[in-house]
């Protein structure tokens, strides 16, 4: 079954593009949840601290991608304790699609590259996600991105991509 893929910016951007999928979909997470547990807490406070450290591979994007200092521990810790996630990306990439009908789709796996065509090295969905939106807060200003999605099935076998969909991050 072929279902509509499309990617929008926060600005007024729309783009469209095609997905051979089924249904799906998933939650967002905050980009201070650094454990991609569904919540922010003192596990992702660690997880900070020791991104900042070094002794984790920094995979945060709070100050900008994979930057860890004091400032990500401190703005995990004010999430941890209830406060928004404070990031330094004014920016974000939101995919949206409709799914078809499918019974036995698991969820979705995102996919990005900074070549049209791929090839699509960056899986930014680190689980499968169940709904039919995704938001990209990895973005950085000026660059544009080409995204493909996957359908999973509860057998584990994923399709092929989806047709790719374009953004352009604006600068500043």
């Amino acid at each position: 079954m072929r279902c509509d893929f499309s990617c929008s910016l926060r600005n007024p951007v729309s783009l469209l593009a095609g997905l051979l999928i089924s249904t799906g979909a998933w939650a967002q997470t905050s980009p201070c949840d650094l454990d991609k547990s569904g919540t922010v807490n003192s596990a992702d406070v660690t997880l900070a601290v020791n991104m900042a450290l070094g002794t984790t591979q920094c995979t945060a994007n709070v100050e900008g991608l994979d930057i860890c200092t004091v400032i990500t521990i401190q703005r995990v810790v004010n999430a941890s304790l209830g406060q928004a996630c404070v990031v330094y990306n004014a920016h974000s990439s939101t995919l949206n699609w409709v799914a078809s009908t499918s019974s036995n789709i698991a969820g979705y796996n995102v996919y990005r590259g900074t070549t049209s065509g791929g090839p699509y090295s960056t899986k930014l969905t680190s689980t499968l996600v169940s709904t039919t939106s995704y938001v990209d807060t990895s973005v950085v200003a000026g660059q544009t991105y080409y995204y493909v999605a996957t359908a999973v099935n509860t057998s584990s076998q994923e399709s092929g991509y989806s047709n790719q969909a374009t953004a352009l991050i604006p600068s500043p």
